[in-house]
């Protein structure tokens, strides 16, 4: 037990969280986590961290051209060497880098929530509709990358228990649900999770096909009460189709064609107009 967990350090099981290992290192990361269940959850609390705080500064995000220079900068000038497992030095480096970020990050928002920062950054009445209609894609891509890779934990409750899914999530939203069925464009449901969105609870519904792919359908509250029609974003080669309607904003993010992905969106769309319409 101990020769295997000196097999994957600390570093890298950060690394993997970061996305800085290469697939055949992150594929023997994987399969170790399969044989340690504790410390996968440690690692699935990590990413749920990550997704929180990417979701919480979305509104503030803002690059530019020179971002990867001056990170490349800050992860030092030193040579890359080959290490013993694989991985080169600039790779560790960039990940210590980034973790040192979201730790800067971490400490902001607990001085955020003791109000030493929080006046400055947020106007009196919160965040504006249009930042909360805006971080709906971003909080849907988050979860999609976050959860649609895992094979253990990927929802909280399965597809065997659709209808208590369907009222759990629902109660949690104060707004009934209906879980679409999107058999007929080839995808079974694979289960449902609750997650914040925009610092609410929010919805999200995971389904398969039989290659394997997987696509998220994810719903929040939208406070502003506004209708929109269908957006696309895109973001790393993860696309998402969203919109808002009424109480409740609504996201389609996968790594599939986006022709199917609105096909997808379209058939969501429909049921869950179907469903308010009757429940009226």
């Amino acid at each position: 037990m101990t020769e295997d967990f000196n097999a994957v350090s600390e570093d890298d099981l950060h690394a993997y969280v970061d996305g800085a290992l290469g697939p055949r290192e992150r594929v023997r990361i994987e399969r170790w986590l399969d044989e340690n269940p504790a410390r996968a959850e440690e690692v699935r609390q990590w990413r749920a961290q990550a997704v929180e705080l990417r979701a919480l500064f979305a509104g503030y995000a803002r690059s530019d051209a020179g971002d990867r220079e001056r990170l490349s900068r800050s992860s030092g000038t030193e040579e890359a060497r080959q290490e013993p497992d694989g991985q080169d030095r600039a790779t560790r480096s960039r990940a210590g880098f980034v973790r040192a970020v979201a730790a800067g990050f971490a400490l902001f928002v607990a001085g955020g929530l003791t109000g030493l920062y929080a006046p400055s950054l947020l106007p009196s009445g919160g965040a504006r509709p249009s930042q909360i209609a805006e971080s709906l894609p971003r909080q849907a891509q988050s979860a999609f990358l976050v959860y649609a890779s895992e094979v253990r934990h990927a929802v909280e409750v399965g597809a065997d228990e659709q209808t208590h899914l369907a009222t759990w999530l629902g109660k949690r939203l104060d707004h009934p649900l209906t879980i679409p069925d999107l058999s007929a464009l080839g995808f079974s449901l694979v289960g449902g999770r609750l997650l914040p969105v925009n610092d609410k609870a929010g919805a999200m519904f995971m389904y398969e096909d039989g290659s394997g792919r997987r696509l998220t359908v994810l719903l929040g509250r939208n406070a502003d009460n506004r209708e929109t029609s269908f957006r696309i974003d895109e973001s790393d080669g993860v696309e998402t189709f969203y919109w808002i309607d009424g109480p409740i904003g609504y996201a389609v993010t996968g790594e599939v064609p986006r022709a199917l992905l609105q096909q997808v969106a379209d058939e969501c769309y429909r049921q869950f107009e179907k469903s308010e319409a009757t429940k009226s």
